[in-house]
């Protein structure tokens, strides 16, 4: 049986941050599979991104604050037990539910493996800066709207070449690469410790902040010009409007961070993504709504 410890490093709660990338990913299926929907978000939010977790808190073994917990309990092997075992069961549960849809199974098995590789001391992608960075945001963004586009459809892998596929991916990611340095703006002491010379200790505190806000601008224009080509321009701009908190926040911290470095904590990251990812969720919920018609069906009644 695991301690009450061992549970705390899935945690499971972080997921949340991850959520807006799934419910954007529904969004562009032709097909509204429910169970499958419901089954892919289990797989994913309850399993395999919570095994990942455990997996780099066992290997990392942080002493300070960490994303989804304040003060890390002491790992033992029971951390990397629980991961090996909520990784077999996403795996198990993708071979049950869709199983016939060996992509999708395949696709699964990479992500566990390069996130693996990016805390395992064998390879260790989290020690080398620009790397990490790219492959974080593309496995967290564009793999997990293909592997839910393929999941949900039963299509081919060569299907996510589509222009109305492919783009979408790599815009989920874009906002990943420019929140991932944000994540580790409070950990530089921690992480140089250990040797890992992440993207933030190379742009350092305020660096952190610019990068970020160039990125998002960059993936802002990106969403609105996706929006107005593919669907309508007004999906465009209540995006920006759903970005405007985080836009109001990240604003008043970064103000904070120019007065004093010691701003850039754990609390403000903390809160930071949750409120993106609040907004971000729920503009691609209403997204996901408004494009697979749900809301005109229920509206006709």
């Amino acid at each position: 049986m695991f301690k009450k410890a061992t549970w705390l490093h899935l945690r499971i709660p972080f997921s949340y941050f991850l959520l807006p990338i799934f419910l954007f990913a529904i969004s562009l299926s032709p097909n509204l599979n429910e169970p499958g929907l419901l089954w892919l978000f289990v797989i994913l939010h309850l399993f395999v991104y919570p095994a990942s977790n455990a997996f780099n808190s066992y290997f990392d073994k942080d002493e300070g604050s960490i994303g989804g917990l304040k003060n890390p309990p002491k790992v033992d092997k029971n951390v990397f037990f629980i991961a090996q075992a909520f990784d077999t069961i996403g795996l198990f549960l993708a071979l049950y539910f869709f199983p016939r849809n060996w992509t999708l199974a395949i696709m699964l098995l990479v992500y566990v493996l390069v996130s693996r590789a990016y805390s395992h001391p064998s390879v260790r992608l989290k020690k080398y800066p620009i790397l990490s960075w790219l492959i974080a945001g593309f496995f967290q963004g564009a793999w997990v709207v293909w592997l839910v586009y393929i999941g949900l459809n039963d299509f081919s892998f060569t299907s996510i070449f589509k222009p109305h596929v492919l783009i979408p991916g790599f815009l989920a990611s874009a906002i990943l690469w420019g929140s991932y340095p944000m994540t580790q703006v409070y950990q530089h002491e921690e992480d140089a410790k250990r040797g890992d010379i992440t993207l933030s200790i190379k742009l350092g505190v305020l660096g952190t902040f610019h990068f970020t806000a160039i990125c998002f601008a960059i993936a802002a224009a990106s969403y609105v010009w996706y929006f107005a080509s593919y669907h309508e321009l007004k999906y465009g701009l209540h995006f920006l409007l759903a970005l405007s908190p985080v836009l109001l926040f990240f604003g008043w911290w970064y103000l904070q961070v120019r007065k004093s470095t010691m701003a850039a904590d754990f609390k403000n990251t903390m809160r930071l993504n949750f409120i993106s990812a609040t907004c971000l969720g729920g503009f691609f919920l209403y997204f996901f709504l408004n494009s697979s018609g749900i809301l005109n069906v229920a509206g006709a009644y």
